[in-house]
């Protein structure tokens, strides 16, 4: 009977960019059979890694944190980077979800695309080191694009990864990855930068006042921190009024008819308003004059609101409040 060998398995995390795509390829040129895992939360989406999988053939988990990762958000043990994005104590989560897959799947290690030295904070030696121990699979975790600037790993001693295969890439600069993609035939990659709200100003202003005034939240509320304008009136209330159609639109798919105030313009073309939880009647007149502010009402002009409550909807007559009025007011 002839004994094949056994065929290596490697999960790799994934973001969808290049440097996530070319640590598979790499792998897999190995003939190690490779997968992806990607994640989800109100602050970052598993589109780009879909369209990985597509381009590559490599088989993806989609897999939805939210309630785990909130709970680490709130009070990472690394703190947060410039903004509210805790990317050390996020990459340990991350990996140690991933390392109950591998271990349910009886895969032999995982993998990612990080480069070291590409990111001031998260890609550091100390960094690297301090995700693996913390995830809980110190040793099995291989970033194959700067694995010659690393201490091997656990499956490169074991000879499941040839080492003299991977690459020894630090800092930003991306020629070698350009010039890989290349020889990879990949050419449909996104951008390096963006992908995490968390990393951004105004959201994460946003998020952070809502930490700081509220205790529990559904997830609706938190993707609803992704659009209009944020009026904080006191600690138990919050307005938020459309830019634009399209937020106008997410706004109304957000809301919450069971605990949620909406408001609607009448006869004018104007914003979509909502008091997220509901509200006081002094707060529901506010809103509604806040609302009318942005609209296209005649200065000075009384206008009809639609106010529509879990209890019912009705329509109030305000004065608009101009913009130039309520600027204190607004979370920025």
């Amino acid at each position: 009977m002839i004994n094949y060998p056994k065929k290596v398995r490697a999960l790799g995390l994934c973001s969808g960019g290049l440097d996530s795509i070319l640590a598979a390829l790499i792998l897999r040129k190995q003939q190690i059979e490779v997968e992806w895992i990607t994640f989800e939360t109100p602050f970052f989406s598993s589109q780009k890694a879909i369209n990985a999988s597509k381009i590559t053939g490599i088989p993806l988990t989609v897999k939805n944190i939210t309630e785990v990762y909130m709970k680490m958000l709130k009070s990472p043990h690394c703190g947060y980077g410039k903004n509210m994005n805790p990317c050390i104590d996020c990459h340990s989560l991350m990996f140690e979800i991933a390392g109950s897959l591998m271990k349910q799947k009886g895969i032999d290690f995982l993998f990612s695309g990080e480069v070291l030295g590409q990111r001031p904070m998260s890609q550091t030696s100390s960094s690297l080191r301090y995700v693996e121990k913390h995830s809980g699979y110190e040793g099995y975790i291989l970033r194959p694009l700067s694995a010659k600037r690393i201490a091997p790993t656990i499956p490169e001693k074991e000879g499941l990864v040839d080492r003299e295969l991977l690459l020894d890439i630090t800092g930003k600069s991306r020629k070698i990855q350009i010039a890989l993609a290349a020889e990879f035939g990949i050419s449909d990659y996104p951008a390096p930068a963006g992908g995490c709200l968390l990393t951004d100003r105004e959201f994460s202003k946003r998020l952070k006042d809502l930490f700081l005034n509220q205790e529990n939240y559904l997830e609706n509320e938190l993707h609803l921190l992704k659009f209009g304008r944020h009026f904080r009136i006191n600690k138990s209330t919050k307005i938020i009024v459309g830019r634009n159609k399209s937020d106008n639109d997410n706004i109304e798919k957000l809301f919450n008819p069971s605990s949620d105030i909406i408001f609607k313009i009448n006869d004018f073309p104007g914003p979509l308003a909502i008091i997220p939880n509901g509200g006081s009647n002094e707060a529901i007149i506010l809103a509604a004059s806040i609302c009318a502010g942005y609209s296209k009402i005649p200065e000075l002009e009384q206008i009809n609101v639609t106010v529509s409550t879990p209890a019912g909807s009705r329509i109030i007559k305000v004065l608009a409040i101009p913009p130039g009025k309520i600027k204190h007011l607004m979370i920025q």
